[in-house]
């Protein structure tokens, strides 16, 4: 459905776009590799080499451009940030069917999207997903400082402007922290929950929470517990280069990334498969994943620069104590995987779920698991049944 101000749109990347990609592809030149090194010093080159002859000699950007326009349902729309001025937002809308499915608000949307509002066996909803921003296919800031109240903001006016006076939200990656501002920020009124498959939390601390302090003073860990800190603390030490150089100098990397498809190629399949649970990558599903930041609207750089203004603007998000519910889903996989208890003085928590696989891109990699918990949390035997006024659940 296309409300007042709201503009239908197709993906369309420009025929010059694509012989321009094809000949810089051509004129590819890689660097030199030590001998058995696989992942150790980052993307093996033999990946980097078949995926890009793939790129250049069978991948077929129009199929799936054609593949994303017949699954998405796209629009875009003009929100007035304050003190950045009109920024046009793309954003997917999709309405259940069921009349009394609840607004989610979301970030990761492809695979989960017809999961989301079907309503069959439990709640539905009615989904919207908004392009970041300088991601995709949305107008990037021309300001400095648009951190994660302006993300929020866009977020929250995008709900309000489809008629979604009251929702609920979910996110991971950026949009767990994106989310976690608006929960805080428009919590109670326009947001009523809040869900995040990326818990962020700190150590319990023996003045502040000792009693949760005393507790893990006196209780071991758990062996899965173990895993999570030592893959955050490997994460730490190993897996953190990337958002060093983003988070202080995002426009010397852009240009490489703005020139180079192979370098963005590079760039990105790194963390698709380092921080996924040993997802199967399928070469042309992770070409499409590049594609749409080589040829997203402001260019690859233009989704460096939340690592800046997050860094320098101190926008952590660990002073933020969302009091609407929340709920969290636990993957073992996720880059930074912290105990389940260490997230219950995180607000006012109604519901966690432990998953056994899985990793960062939940949405992407274990869509029916997500979606589980959010059936879970706002079903008629859930936390949170009920919690858009007006609204029964299913």
């Amino acid at each position: 459905m296309s409300l007042p101000g709201a503009t239908p749109f197709k993906i369309a990347v420009s025929d010059d776009a694509l012989k321009q990609l094809k000949a810089k592809l051509d004129l590819a030149t890689f660097p030199d590799e030590l001998e058995d090194v696989e992942w150790d010093y980052g993307t093996p080159l033999e990946d980097v080499k078949r995926l890009v002859d793939r790129w250049r000699n069978g991948y077929d950007w129009r199929e799936h451009e054609a593949k994303l326009n017949a699954e998405l349902p796209q629009f875009t729309r003009d929100i007035e940030i304050e003190g950045h001025g009109t920024l046009n937002v793309h954003y997917i809308h999709q309405e259940s069917s069921n009349e009394k499915a609840i607004p989610l608000f979301f970030i990761e949307v492809r695979k989960i999207l017809p999961l989301l509002t079907k309503g069959t066996e439990g709640p539905s909803f009615h989904v919207v997903a908004v392009g970041l921003p300088g991601y995709g296919f949305s107008e990037a800031p021309k300001k400095k400082g648009f951190s994660t109240p302006q993300y929020a903001e866009v977020g929250h006016k995008l709900m309000l402007s489809l008629g979604y006076n009251e929702y609920v939200t979910q996110g991971g990656d950026w949009g767990a922290l994106i989310t976690r501002q608006i929960a805080s920020e428009y919590g109670g009124k326009a947001s009523k929950a809040w869900h995040t498959n990326m818990p962020m939390a700190l150590p319990p601390h023996p003045v502040y929470q000792p009693l949760s302090y005393l507790r893990y003073a006196l209780t071991p860990y758990k062996p899965h517990e173990k895993a999570g800190l030592e893959r955050s603390a490997m994460f730490a030490l190993k897996g953190r280069g990337y958002f060093a150089i983003q988070s202080t100098r995002p426009q010397t990397l852009g240009y490489g990334l703005a020139d180079s498809p192979v370098a963005l190629l590079a760039w990105i399949y790194e963390k698709l498969v380092g921080w996924t649970d040993n997802y199967p990558w399928e070469d042309d599903e992770v070409l499409t994943w590049v594609s749409i930041y080589l040829f997203s609207r402001a260019g690859p750089t233009a989704s460096t620069r939340i690592y800046y203004e997050v860094v320098q603007n101190k926008h952590f998000g660990d002073k933020l104590v969302p009091k609407v519910p929340t709920g969290f889903s636990y993957f073992p996989q996720e880059i930074v995987r912290n105990p389940i208890s260490w997230t219950r003085g995180a607000g006012h928590v109604v519901y966690q779920k432990e998953h056994d696989k899985g990793g960062h891109f939940a949405a992407h990699e274990r869509p029916d698991d997500l979606v589980g918990d959010l059936r879970e949390m706002f079903g008629k035997k859930g936390p949170c049944f009920g919690v858009v006024p007006g609204k029964d659940g299913y």
